[in-house]
């Protein structure tokens, strides 16, 4: 019989018998107390720790019922059989340098006007007032916005949809998600450089990625259960795809039998000419459509919408509804309110105004000494430069307090140095001392 080693602490809140368990059970999962080791009875451990015998027979019940101990007719309270719990051994990790705060001139972070704070905070209260559903709601998201939505890219995109062929997402990649788990088995080609999250959420899904180059036009998808592209702005490199490299794409989709994934992440943000209409609006049967408000609103909302091929609906639907998987009600009510107020329109129109003359900077400071990609359209712009001077430039602006990511970074296969400047997530004083910055270090 084994021996117990535990004390009591009569001072402790807690009740003698939770004590003791916890006492037992540590002994058990450290390896004191090996599997098949027999214990004091509970009437003679009770004896020695000088309680009631309720205090042993609760905790050894506990342990029974946790499947630490097992009762044996007629002989007494075992250790359970089982291997026990090894201590874990804790990683030692090699504490991160403390970093300055860095701004940093990304891709992603968009610029909104704080003169329209007013009407988001209304959205909000909207909200507040509004009764939720009782159970989960539709998944395909609230008919208001999908009817918002589907007239909006009627408007803007010359995409006309009817509202039950929108779906809402919790952002691109979501979105991109549940297209992929209802097409056929095959690789997905993705632009390269190009969207890391979206090569990312391939490989997620159990699928190969094929590196497409980036602005080269596409005319053999064989194999391939889809495309990705950026049409109305590659990302990152920020050309337009023309007309006749559309018309390839579409007709190297039909010919594989692929389906042509369109992300049109920032189309609104063009101020040199009007918005390029979508691709899916040349073929509704082959082009899946994605949109998001994180470009327009925040990418903190992380509220989207996909607009599948007809042939696609119905399984997407189904799918989402066994998995009540849909974006928040309370976002999607907030950004339903924002669409009807005009506040979306209203940012909109100010940032573009904002990246206009930002880009314009851009220009000016860093044409005389890099390759800019463009036009330079929506919040960043992209210079190619040699993989020496992009990593100075770079090195240059984290010491003046900025983050200006690679192009380098956005490339798997294909090779690409430069740099991208983001000028939606900083104050105009900010972009001219990142410039400042950056050309010092290029010219040094």
């Amino acid at each position: 019989m084994t021996t117990l080693a535990v004390s009591l602490d009569r001072a402790d809140p807690r009740p003698l018998s939770a004590q003791l368990a916890d006492q037992v059970r540590h002994q058990v999962t450290d390896g004191r107390l090996a599997p098949g080791d027999r214990l004091p009875s509970s009437r003679a451990l009770a004896g020695e720790l000088g309680v009631a015998r309720a205090v042993t027979e609760q905790a050894y019940g506990q342990l029974v019922a946790e499947g630490w101990l097992e009762g044996r007719h007629g002989s007494g309270t075992f250790v359970a059989a089982g291997r026990p719990l090894a201590r874990p051994t804790a990683a030692r990790r090699t504490p991160r340098a403390p970093e300055a705060d860095l701004v940093r001139l990304d891709a992603g972070t968009p610029w909104i006007d704080p003169r329209h704070a007013a009407s988001w905070r209304r959205a909000w209260r909207d909200v507040a007032a509004a009764r939720p559903p009782r159970g989960y709601d539709d998944p395909r998201g609230l008919p208001e916005l999908r009817a918002e939505l589907a007239a909006r890219l009627g408007r803007t995109r010359g995409l006309h949809v009817d509202p039950d062929e929108v779906l809402v997402t919790a952002g691109t990649t979501d979105g991109l998600r549940h297209l992929l788990g209802d097409l056929p088995p095959g690789p997905v080609t993705v632009e390269d450089p190009g969207y890391r999250a979206a090569a990312a959420t391939v490989r997620l899904a159990g699928r190969e990625v094929r590196d497409l180059p980036a602005l080269a036009p596409v005319t053999d998808l064989a194999g391939c259960a889809a495309a990705y592209v950026t049409p109305a702005h590659q990302h990152p490199l920020g050309p337009t795809m023309p007309g006749s490299a559309r018309l390839g794409l579409l007709e190297a989709a039909r010919r594989a039998g692929a389906v042509v994934v369109e992300d049109d992440y920032d189309s609104e943000f063009r101020y040199d000419v009007a918005p390029v209409p979508a691709l899916a609006s040349l073929d509704r049967d082959r082009v899946a459509y994605l949109g998001t408000a994180s470009k327009s609103v925040a990418p903190s909302m992380r509220l989207g919408w996909l607009v599948p091929p007809p042939a696609l609906l119905d399984a997407v639907d189904r799918t989402r509804q066994v998995t009540h998987d849909t974006a928040s009600w309370p976002v999607q009510r907030a950004f339903l309110s924002l669409l009807r107020d005009g506040y979306v329109d209203k940012v909109v129109r100010s940032a573009r105004r904002v990246y206009a003359d930002r880009a314009a900077r851009v220009t000016g400071a860093l044409a005389p000494l890099a390759t800019l990609r463009g036009p330079v359209a929506g919040m960043y712009a992209t210079v190619e430069l040699d993989a020496d001077a992009a990593r100075r430039g770079q090195v240059a602006a984290r010491a003046a307090g900025f983050d200006v990511p690679l192009l380098a970074d956005y490339c798997r296969t294909h090779r690409r140095h430069g740099l991208i400047i983001g000028f939606g997530g900083c104050t105009d004083a900010e972009l001219d001392a990142a410039l400042v910055a950056i050309t010092r270090g290029l010219a040094g």
